[in-house]
């Protein structure tokens, strides 16, 4: 079973990779999809919805992993996200790709062990549980860590 894992964000979403194969867990991809702040906001959405859309095409994932949206203290900065996080699943829609959503705090506990860990400790751990990887980003290893986390959540069918 292939995952994919997605850090939805206006200015640089993350989308990550894993391969299940019984209790291993093996990384394939991950990346990050940057929008420019000088261009529309249609532009932006537009950009993120096709580059996921693209993603899901080369690789073919089984399904695919999301943060909740969170509540930021700037409502203007909670309605971007949920922009984009909208651009991001209906790229998933458009490609008929199921999409678990999980709260950020849970993702880091399943990953790390604390609901209150750091990027840097999410990245160290992504590292840990794929041996090898190559990080693109700090998005792109939240994204595997939403990933990871869907795997031990998410029941497999």
């Amino acid at each position: 079973m292939i995952i994919l894992g997605l850090d939805p964000s206006l200015s640089c979403t993350g989308w990550g990779l894993i391969r299940i194969e019984g209790a291993r867990i093996s990384h394939i991809a991950n990346g990050e999809i940057k929008t420019d702040p000088k261009a529309a906001m249609t532009a932006r959405l537009d950009h993120l919805h096709a580059a996921v859309a693209a993603v899901i095409g080369q690789y073919a994932p089984d399904r695919a992993a999301c943060e909740e949206v969170f509540l930021n203290t700037n409502p203007q900065s909670t309605l971007k996200l949920a922009q984009a996080r909208g651009a991001v699943l209906a790229a998933c829609g458009r490609h008929n790709l199921a999409v678990a959503e999980h709260a950020a705090r849970l993702v880091k506990k399943s990953v790390v062990g604390t609901g209150r860990a750091e990027k840097p400790q999410v990245a160290a751990m992504v590292k840990v549980l794929l041996p090898g990887v190559v990080i693109t980003g700090a998005d792109a290893a939240d994204a595997l860590a939403v990933a990871i986390a869907d795997a031990h959540l998410s029941p497999r069918a």
